[in-house]
């Protein structure tokens, strides 16, 4: 019995999707966040230092912040971050660090389960998920 191969461009034209495409797929993190019964998509491509993301709004009193880190492979991973934005400034109140995700399929809330931040003062809950998502580059 003899098997033919495809050649790889041939294969994906086959498959609607072009080489180029392909090549310019990157790993992204999305993060379902809620909060007030509202829930958003949070999205982080790979950045080689934590310190030029920005933390978003969620609400009017939490901040979320999300980092993808890919280099130096020592530190390499995701960590995110919520603050309650308090007059005095942002004050962090959870903090979680996940290796690398896989690719591939996860469990209903991915590869960081269903987190909730409780924050005591104004009695307050977010929650959130994370997936690893793959983004064609155009």
């Amino acid at each position: 019995m003899k098997v033919a191969f495809l050649p790889v461009w041939l294969a994906c034209m086959a498959s609607g999707l072009s080489a180029s495409a392909l090549a310019g797929a990157a790993p992204r993190i999305d993060c379902h966040v809620t909060y007030g019964g509202e829930t958003r998509i949070h999205s982080a491509t790979h950045v080689d230092s934590p310190y030029g993301v920005d933390a978003v709004a969620v609400g009017s009193y939490f901040l979320f912040k999300l980092v993808f880190q890919a280099r130096p492979a020592d530190i390499a991973g995701v960590r995110i971050y919520t603050y309650v934005d308090r007059e005095q400034g942002p004050v962090p109140i959870h903090q979680a660090s996940y290796a690398l995700p896989r690719p591939g399929l996860r469990g209903e809330h991915g590869f960081t389960g269903l987190q909730r931040v409780y924050e005591p003062v104004r009695d307050s809950e977010l929650e959130f998920w994370c997936e690893q998502r793959t983004e064609v580059r155009r």
